[in-house]
């Protein structure tokens, strides 16, 4: 990595050079990692790990224990800084600690000591070692078949892109730096998509540039597809372009402003359709309305291939194409028929059956003057949206001026969450598609908080240690894609996805650098960090909310200083958690046991939300959540929960309106599980292998539709189970936020 400078900056809140403990201040040697970086000595983790081996063997701490425990402590120090060295090795310290238990006559303790390194170095080896990898995926091990919840384990497809990823993972974790892939293993930070990179240079999420690929054609395969000539085949060019380009990627791909990009086509069957009418149709004032007629049917027909082709795509990384279309701000009549088009295709449902469908992500934008207001010119589709969103989930909706506040210039999200921020090229234009992200590594917030105990000093120095290392995974993540050749993805970097059209020589990098591309560092748990310092109901505590926002300033000040020294744009990202809110409360539930309000839970709260067990108003959350997103505009989305809307649609439509001066981007959760057995609609109830109907019992996913939010998306957890529910964001056991009756503004339902 010698072309990207390692950032070794610290938060301005902290003091550097203070030490953990008065002790370690002056008597002690630095300890050296396994990893090679060298750390102040902390005699807390010893405390804590010769604790851990006490509780093992006598339970509950008492008094008695918690002197042995000082001795043992004060004893292992004072040896160790008798020593008189610089330096000690994580090693020597683990043995000194054995020598002075055993002297002190503690066996079993020093036993359970030993048992508990002995099994971290063994976890260690193991997850480098390919048999045991392979071993654990032919097994159905829970955590590595379920790990994505729209990825289908019985496919056979999916089979060997799991067996790939299983493979890609341990030889990433090789590649690694060292110290990198120690802290994923214990669970410090999250290197997302170990499956795919850094085995490969590949690249995250993207806005495809569909806008110049259709209008100058591109290649696929083997086959140089002209322009489209007509809306039908405008949409088909999309749907092989998103697959080609999943297929390329490791992360989701949006259509940006579908209405307006298709409409230029739509014209062409306008027109086709004004010339057969001035042909055949003798009755000049009825020829406007011939064409009008066949162009709308043609929309309709080109918008239903594009959903049900995106929903029948399978990529090479076997799952749908994780696509999200952004729609809304279009006022001709041609935009409006496509929006129009989107929204009754969605609420049909795909089949006979009339289902719900996962893909695309339907993303609505509001806007003043636009769709917002009664008299506004698609006042009419913003209603026809919200009687989508309570009978299908989607649209989520983005507020314009929120998101041009936020990011700097307007555009959908990549994939289910991320954000570009604004950038200009160097004639001064704002570019928008053609842009990706390099990828997230995400820090686990609760660990730092509960290793604080209580100490807001100790947090402070603790969260600047961490981000260091977050701040390495993410150069490494740069350096990587750098690596690739246009070769790599030709659909990427040759034939125009990504906005410029490379020579097969080029350098890669220049679609990347000076803020072109993202690169983000994620957070998880920040309920549960107040939690640790303020107790769980700490919500209405102003010093608490102060706390969750001050860990925010620190990661975007972090963010902007390691923009400005890598010259990549390092964004703040509200992380995609999935399985790893599992993951994370799993590790630290192993390590500090059942704390209250963080990881008795079994999970992690994602990014800023608000804590899923409370019930407040979704006014009430939107105006909680609302302070947290400017410091995070790398990646974000609000939710609020509701019972079933199919009746009350204007309780929606309030809080959409709400919603539009004070977040970005705002998704509904709304219960919208089918029965065909018995015609049951509504919430379907959670159980260990899935979801039963509530009306007769079935559990049959051909004859049930199940969906939830599953991280940002929908899926179909019926037929893709999920690893205890835990990933799903805000999940069916979750009280509802809103009640049943009408809500206006400020009701409390």
């Amino acid at each position: 990595m010698s072309t990207i400078e390692l950032d070794r900056a610290r938060p301005g809140t902290t003091d550097d050079t203070t030490a953990t403990t008065a002790t370690t201040a002056t008597t002690m040697p630095e300890v050296l990692k396994r990893d090679g970086r060298r750390r102040p000595f902390d005699d807390g983790r010893i405390r804590a790990a010769v604790s851990k081996a006490f509780a093992e063997v006598h339970g509950e701490p008492s008094a008695t224990h918690g002197r042995r425990v000082a001795e043992v402590v004060d004893r292992a120090c004072e040896e160790i800084a008798a020593r008189s060295v610089s330096s000690v090795r994580i090693d020597e310290i683990q043995g000194v600690v054995e020598h002075v238990l055993l002297e002190s006559h503690e066996d079993d303790v020093a036993r359970a000591y030993i048992d508990y390194r002995v099994q971290r170095d063994v976890a260690r080896s193991r997850a480098t070692d390919l048999n045991h990898s392979i071993v654990r995926l032919l097994d159905k091990d829970q955590t590595v078949v379920h790990e994505n919840a729209n990825k289908d384990s019985e496919v056979f497809t999916t089979q060997r892109d799991l067996t790939a990823g299983t493979v890609g993972k341990a030889i990433g974790l090789r590649m690694l730096p060292p110290h990198v892939a120690n802290a994923h293993q214990k669970g410090d930070i999250h290197y997302h998509d170990l499956d795919y990179h850094p085995y490969a240079p590949m690249t995250n999420c993207c806005l495809i540039d569909f806008r110049t690929m259709l209008a100058h054609g591109f290649r696929i395969g083997n086959a140089q597809v002209e322009p489209p000539r007509s809306i039908q085949t405008a949409t088909a060019q999309i749907s092989q372009i998103i697959a080609n380009v999943s297929s390329s990627q490791y992360g989701g791909c949006s259509v940006n402003r579908i209405d307006e990009l298709l409409a230029p086509y739509a014209e062409r069957n306008l027109t086709k359709h004004r010339a057969d009418a001035e042909r055949w149709i003798p009755d000049a004032g009825r020829r406007e309305e011939y064409a009008r007629e066949k162009t709308r049917k043609d929309i309709e027909d080109a918008m239903q291939s594009l959903e049900y082709e995106i929903n029948t795509l399978f990529t090479s990384n076997g799952q749908t194409p994780f696509t999200t279309v952004g729609f809304g701000l279009g006022t001709g009549w041609l935009e409006r028929e496509i929006q129009r088009a989107i929204l009754e295709i969605r609420l049909r449902g795909l089949g006979s059956e009339c289902r719900t469908a996962i893909f695309p992500k339907l993303v609505l934008t509001l806007r003043r003057g636009v769709n917002l207001d009664p008299g506004d010119p698609n006042h009419d589709l913003k209603q026809l949206a919200v009687e989508c969103a309570t009978k299908r989930m989607y649209p989520d909706v983005l507020s314009y001026d929120k998101i041009v506040e936020l990011t700097g210039s307007f555009k959908v999200p990549m994939g289910c969450r991320s954000f570009l921020q604004g950038w200009r090229d160097e004639h001064g234009e704002d570019v928008v598609e053609g842009r990706m992200n390099l990828g997230v590594v995400t820090l686990n917030l609760p660990r730092v908080a509960l290793e604080a105990a209580g100490d807001l000093d100790a947090f402070w120095r603790l969260l600047d240690e961490r981000l260091e290392t977050v701040h390495d995974a993410l150069a490494f993540r740069i350096e990587r894609c750098r690596q690739a050749t246009p070769g790599n993805a030709p659909i990427l970097y040759v034939h125009g996805a990504f906005g410029q059209r490379l020579a097969p020589d080029d350098d890669v990098d220049r679609l990347f650098r000076d803020g072109r591309a993202t690169v983000s560092l994620g957070y998880i748990g920040l309920y549960e960090v107040a939690a640790a310092f303020f107790g769980g109901q700490w919500e209405h505590d102003p010093e608490a909310k102060t706390l969750t926002l001050d860990v925010l300033r620190s990661l975007h000040a972090h963010a902007a200083r390691w923009t400005e020294r890598l010259g990549y744009q390092v964004s703040v990202y509200a992380t995609p958690s999935e399985s790893l809110t599992d993951r994370f409360c799993r590790l630290d539930r192993e390590r500090f046991g059942a704390v209250p309000d963080i990881t008795d839970k079994d999970y992690y709260t994602n990014s800023f939300h608000y804590d899923v067990r409370k019930d407040p108003t979704p006014f009430e959350k939107l105006d909680f959540e609302a302070e947290y997103a400017p410091y995070t505009s790398g990646g974000f989305i609000h939710y609020c929960e509701y019972p079933v809307l199919q009746q009350n649609p204007r309780a929606l439509e309030a809080v959409w309106d709400y919603a539009y001066d004070r977040v970005g981007y705002l998704g509904t959760n709304t219960p919208i599980d089918r029965c065909y057995a018995c015609g049951f609609t509504g919430d379907f109830e959670p159980t260990a292998r899935g979801f039963a109907c509530p009306g007769c019992g079935n559990t049959d996913p051909r004859t049930c539709d199940v969906v939830k939010r599953t991280c940002g998306y929908l899926g179909n957890p019926q037929q893709r189970p999920m690893v205890h529910g835990r990933h799903v964001e805000i999940s069916s056991r979750v009280k509802h936020l809103a009640g049943p009756a009408s809500l206006a503004a400020g009701d409390r339902a």
